[in-house]
């Protein structure tokens, strides 16, 4: 080990070299830190910094020599929690000019395409399995009432909710009833839903049953003991406020059915509509019908990423842009939350890049020569650029779905006009159809209240309404009471809100 001497001598020695060539070259000191080497004592590091060292390890253990060095990112050492995009980026960029892989694409992205996994939804589907299961294992009747926007992905839960029974069942041994599922909008009438459970039974053969008798037999059916080893019987009805706007006394016999002494039959009804519990429960209450409610909202921008991701997951390379996903996202689940929207718009995306593809091709062929009139290959395309869906190809296919002549007629419209518009959308969410002049005027207020903005009276509200009317915006009723007169939206709700959503006032009276 060196003295403490020749380290004062080696010093002098460096810095006397230094002065001559100070000169040329500007002076670079040495710190001890920068050496390899270990001068005097040994310096002890503390065994929190030193990723070997332990409390009962020895000083010659803790010295800076065994500690290992911090890599450049020295975050690395920290667990982090895995960005969305990042699946985006590791694989191949594809290539849009095969065929093969455009087709795969396409498909992948398509809303007719079933997943092989319900993402985001799995906390609903525990809700209706846990409900199913208790029901089969004691043999229970029992309804269930499913509601939500469209594009929310009940019907696809209710499938996988299908399948998670069969593979329970199977490794449980137990019976599996018999699952009947329909979409109540093929009925060629709203009775037809008795024939159709009633045709699980095998009944004797009547032909000419009408469908009043179908009712009787099924009441009769679940109002005796069933023969040992009847199954239960899953119904899944989709689409069940078809039922609702034609006959609502067969609705409430649907539910009824699963209240008889002896009844099988566990009802799982689907539907858009978000306010039927608070219109028909009370009436099927009364009746001792009462459903389970589940409600599925409306996908948010991260639900709405991770469902892209896990489809996009599945091919085996990159096509989006993350930052264009997360574009389409945000502006989807703005605007109305609805899956099969942002699928649209991703497919669109892909078909703007597929025509921006060949016209670079067609133009690169047109256009052989360079300046000097050289004949030269075509420019070789950037693969990690050209190839991918960017955020222009994601905003032009956003407005060309969401952006119309409407769009443009509500954003030209008076400050005052587009406040009745977006208390109407207010309003109308849960499902609700239409509403009167005097509460669009009690939301209207309230709305011009929450900004400061003093608000008309009734009767310039209700000739703005009229001026709505004539651009095919509003529909406005008959009455003799302005107050009571009906109003009704002619556009889409998510027109209104994408129009308005660039507004931050009505933003914020939007969310």
């Amino acid at each position: 080990m060196p003295t403490v001497a020749g380290r004062r001598s080696s010093r002098a020695a460096d810095s006397t070299a230094q002065i001559g060539s100070a000169a040329a070259t500007p002076v670079k000191y040495k710190f001890r830190s920068d050496s390899n080497d270990l001068i005097g004592s040994p310096m002890r590091k503390s065994p929190r910094l030193c990723t070997h060292a332990s409390p009962n390890s020895s000083l010659k253990d803790n010295v800076i020599e065994k500690c290992p060095k911090p890599s450049i990112n020295l975050l690395s050492r920290f667990p982090q929690e895995e960005k969305p995009s990042d699946n985006f980026v590791k694989r191949p960029t594809w290539d849009p000019s095969d065929v093969e892989q455009l087709r795969t694409v396409k498909e992948a992205i398509h809303v007719s395409t079933a997943p092989k996994t319900v993402v985001c939804r799995e906390h609903e589907q525990n809700m209706i399995f846990e409900f199913c299961k208790n029901s089969i294992k004691q043999e229970k009747a029992g309804s269930l009432y499913v509601c939500g926007c469209p594009g929310t992905g009940k019907s696809l839960s209710m499938e996988k909710v299908k399948d998670i029974l069969v593979n329970w069942a199977n490794e449980e041994g137990v019976q599996l009833p018999d699952m009947l599922s329909f979409n109540c909008t093929s009925l060629t009438n709203t009775s037809e839903i008795f024939s159709k459970i009633l045709g699980q039974y095998n009944p004797p053969k009547k032909q000419n049953r009408s469908s009043t008798s179908s009712l009787e037999l099924l009441r009769n059916l679940y109002s005796q003991k069933q023969p040992p080893g009847t199954r239960m019987l899953l119904v899944v009805a989709d689409e069940l406020d078809y039922l609702i706007t034609r006959d609502r006394a067969v609705l409430h016999d649907l539910f009824m059915l699963t209240t008889l002494p002896f009844s099988k039959c566990i009802l799982l009804g689907v539907a858009n509509a978000i306010d039927l519990a608070d219109r028909f429960i009370p009436k099927l209450e009364s009746l001792n019908c009462k459903p389970m409610v589940i409600t599925f909202r409306a996908y948010s921008k991260d639900q709405i990423v991770a469902i892209l991701q896990e489809r996009l997951s599945a091919l085996p390379c990159t096509v989006f842009q993350p930052q264009a996903v997360e574009l389409c996202a945000r502006r989807v689940a703005a605007a109305s939350g609805d899956m099969r929207k942002a699928l649209s718009v991703c497919r669109s995306a892909i078909e703007m890049l597929e025509a921006e593809r060949k016209d670079l091709m067609s133009d690169s062929t047109l256009s052989p020569l360079d300046m000097n009139g050289d004949q030269q290959n075509p420019a070789p395309l950037d693969i990690t650029t050209n190839n991918m869906v960017r955020i222009d190809h994601v905003a032009a296919a956003l407005s060309r779905t969401y952006k119309s002549s409407v769009v443009d007629t509500i954003q030209s419209l008076p400050q005052h006009q587009q406040i009745i518009l977006c208390s109407a959308v207010k309003l109308f969410r849960g499902g609700k159809k239409d509403t009167t002049i005097g509460e669009l005027n009690k939301s209207y207020t309230d709305v011009c209240k929450s900004a400061s903005i003093p608000p008309v009276v009734i009767s310039e509200l209700l000739s703005m309404c009229q001026v709505l009317d004539d651009q095919g915006i509003l529909k406005l009723g008959q009455a003799r009471d302005d107050k009571l007169k009906r109003v009704t939206l002619k556009i889409d709700g998510a027109d209104i809100v994408f129009a308005l959503q660039g507004v931050r006032f009505f933003r914020n009276c939007l969310e």
